[in-house]
């Protein structure tokens, strides 16, 4: 009935999107970040199908929500709560790889975790996208902690393996030794040389 109801704008929206944007305003440190991180990490997916990017969106938005875990259990908090959320829209496989980056958000690596049997739903492919998308939130994540607006962008040259961080002002006092190690580790993970240039 409530279906029936609603205006077509609202029925076109995406289920899975609408409920991470809940949550994020829920639950976030900074609602509103998720759209920045979006932003800040698409140019490492621009070749994606449609269907991979809403998941990326999806992750950018649920990237701060386990916030209030103890450290040394937030990326299993993370697994954890995307696994048995009440989100619509999604495959196991999906919920899976949503998993896994919202893991890599936290940890440099899935191993030693309870959640390894589960990864046999994705490819090696997926496994490895997921790592790229959770170390480039992780490493967004740094360069904003406390606002939506940022001055950094990443842009990911295939062809010259390299991954550049252009960078701002304000941002450039933000770029510290952890944000370098993040950098660095996306980089590792992309097989990619880094470039950091003023915008």
């Amino acid at each position: 009935m409530l279906y029936e109801k609603m205006p077509q704008m609202l029925r076109d929206r995406d289920p899975l999107i609408e409920a991470c944007r809940f949550a994020e305003a829920k639950d976030a440190r900074v609602p509103g970040a998720g759209k920045a991180l979006f932003n800040f990490v698409r140019p490492l997916f621009l070749n994606s199908k449609e269907s991979q990017k809403r998941l990326i969106q999806a992750a950018c938005y649920l990237h701060d929500v386990s916030w209030r875990a103890h450290p040394d259990y937030r990326h299993e908090a993370c697994f954890d709560y995307i696994t048995r959320a009440n989100l619509g829209g999604l495959k196991h496989s999906e919920r899976v790889f949503l998993g896994l980056a919202l893991l890599f958000r936290y940890k440099n690596s899935h191993s030693r975790t309870s959640f390894d049997p589960l990864l046999r739903l994705l490819s090696a492919q997926k496994i490895k996208d997921a790592e790229i998308l959770g170390k480039a939130m992780r490493l967004g994540a740094n360069l904003w902690v406390t606002s939506t607006k940022s001055e950094a962008f990443l842009k990911y040259s295939k062809k010259k393996n390299e991954l550049s961080l252009k960078i701002g002002n304000l941002d450039r006092k933000r770029l510290g030794e952890v944000s370098l190690v993040r950098l660095k580790s996306l980089a590792n993970s992309l097989e990619a040389e880094i470039a950091i240039s003023d915008i």
